[in-house]
C-alpha cells in the first residue's frame, strides 16, 4: 500500500494502482434540469468495496449523482459505468444497486420482518429462501428479538437499521445511502456510523454515501469527494482532506481553520520550505509552493495545531501572534479561544482538557501569545 496521510483504517488502497479498474465509472457526465446544470462535467472512479463519500452542502450536486447511478436519473451527457457495462437506459429495478432513502420508507402496516422481506416476496425468490435471508439480515442489524414489531414501536436508530437490512437482504452490488443518518440524534449516529463501517466490511459490498455531514464523512469513508456547484473539488482520503486540501474552498468546508491572505515571499532556510508575507506577521511552512514570489496565496492553519500561553515562547521570531482572549467554548474534551489581534482580526486556538483541573487556566482579557511549528500550517494557492 502506497505511503499515505495520516492514519487509514484498514490497508485497502486500490486508487492507488494504475492497473486497478474502477468498479463505478462516472465519465465526463453532465446533468441539466432546463437552465440549471446539477453536475457539470464530472468524471469520478470508485473502486469495488470501497466506502466513499460524497460530500458537500445543500445543491451542490451530490444526490443527483446518486440518483443517476440509481436509475432514478439519466444524465444529460456523459456515461455511468458498472464493472465496464455501460447503465444508459436500465432501469432502477434491473441495476445491481439498492438505494436507501433519508425518511428510511418502512411500511407502517407490516412487521419488521416483512418489511425486509418485502423486495424479496416481490422478485419471487422461495419461500425458504426469503426466511433465511431475512434472519441472516435480522442477525446482521441485532435485530433479532424485534422482528415481530411494527416501525412505530421501534426507536429512530432501530428503523434505520430496519431499512438498512431491507436494502441489503437483495444482496446488491453497490449501496447507495442518501443522508440516512440525518434523523439520528448525535450519540444515535455517531454509534451508528461504526455498524455501517463494521456491516461494509463483514458483507465486502461498495457503499456510496451522500451527506453534508463532515464528521460523518471523515469517519466512515476510505475517500470522499467534496462537491461545490456541481463540481469536484477534491476526491481523497480523509486524512488528507483535512490535512492536505488543495484549496480554499476545501480547506474552509472541512473543520475549523485559520485562513489568512498574504503573498508568497521565497523560499526559506531550504527549498523545502517557504516564507509567506502576511499582514502583521511572517509565517514559515515546511513545503514548497508552487507559486511564483510575489503571488497572492493564502496562509492557512488549524486550531489544534496551535500552542497558547501567557509567555513568548523562546527563539520563535516567525509563526508567532499575540494577541487577547476574546471569547473561550469549553467543549469537554478540548477548549476553542478565539483570540483578537491588535488589527481587530480573530485566530481560533484549540486546546485540548488532558487534566480537570488547571492551576491557572486562561481566561477572558489574558494577553497570550500564539506559536506554531512549520509543519503545522499550509500553503493555499488556490
Amino acid at each position: 500500500m502506497a505511503k499515505s496521510l495520516g492514519p487509514v483504517k484498514r490497508s485497502f488502497a486500490p486508487w492507488t494502482n494504475p492497473a486497478e479498474k474502477p468498479f463505478i465509472r462516472f465519465e465526463n457526465v453532465t446533468k441539466r434540469f432546463g437552465p440549471y446544470t446539477a453536475v457539470k462535467n464530472l468524471t469520478l472512479d470508485i473502486y469495488e468495496r470501497e466506502f466513499f463519500s460524497l460530500l458537500g452542502p445543500s445543491g451542490c450536486g451530490k444526490t443527483t449523482l446518486m440518483r443517476m447511478l440509481a436509475g432514478f436519473e439519466e444524465p444529460t451527457e456523459g456515461r455511468i459505468l458498472l464493472q465496464g457495462k455501460d447503465l444508459s437506459g436500465v432501469p432502477p429495478y434491473r441495476r445491481p444497486t439498492n438505494m436507501m432513502f433519508q425518511s428510511y420508507a418502512l411500511f407502517p402496516h407490516m412487521s419488521v420482518a416483512r418489511n425486509i422481506a418485502f423486495g424479496l416476496e416481490q422478485d419471487n425468490l422461495p419461500k425458504a429462501e426469503i426466511e433465511a435471508r431475512v434472519a441472516e439480515m435480522l442477525k446482521l442489524v441485532k435485530l433479532e428479538e424485534f422482528a415481530r414489531r411494527k416501525p412505530n414501536q421501534l426507536s429512530g436508530g432501530q428503523r434505520q437499521r430496519v431499512a438498512l437490512a431491507r436494502s441489503l437482504a437483495k444482496r446488491p452490488k453497490v449501496l447507495l445511502l442518501d443522508e440516512p443518518l440525518g434523523a439520528l440524534d448525535r450519540k444515535l449516529r455517531e454509534e451508528t456510523q461504526f455498524e455501517l463501517m463494521d456491516i461494509q466490511q463483514t458483507l465486502g459490498l461498495t457503499f456510496l454515501i451522500v451527506t453534508h455531514d463532515q464528521e460523518e464523512a471523515m469517519t466512515v469513508s476510505d475517500r470522499i469527494a467534496v462537491m461545490d456547484k456541481g463540481e469536484l473539488m477534491q476526491v481523497a482520503t480523509p486524512a488528507e482532506i483535512y490535512e492536505a486540501p488543495n484549496s480554499r474552498y476545501v480547506a474552509d468546508f472541512i473543520g475549523d481553520i485559520n485562513i489568512v491572505e498574504g503573498t508568497y515571499a521565497g523560499e526559506g532556510p531550504t527549498p523545502q520550505f517557504s516564507r509567506i508575507a502576511c499582514e502583521g506577521f511572517e509565517a514559515l511552512v515546511a513545503h514548497p509552493c508552487t507559486a511564483a514570489p510575489g503571488s497572492q496565496v493564502a496562509f492557512a492553519i488549524r486550531p489544534e495545531k496551535i500552542r497558547i500561553t501567557r509567555d513568548a515562547p523562546a527563539e520563535i521570531a516567525v509563526n508567532m501572534l499575540q494577541g487577547e482572549v476574546l471569547d473561550i467554548a469549553y467543549l469537554g474534551d478540548f477548549s476553542v479561544f478565539i483570540i483578537e489581534l491588535a488589527d481587530g482580526r480573530t485566530f481560533r486556538a484549540a486546546q485540548a482538557n488532558v487534566s480537570r483541573l488547571v492551576d491557572r487556566p486562561m481566561t477572558y482579557g489574558d494577553q497570550v501569545f500564539l506559536s506554531w511549528p512549520a509543519d503545522a500550517g499550509l500553503v493555499l494557492t488556490r
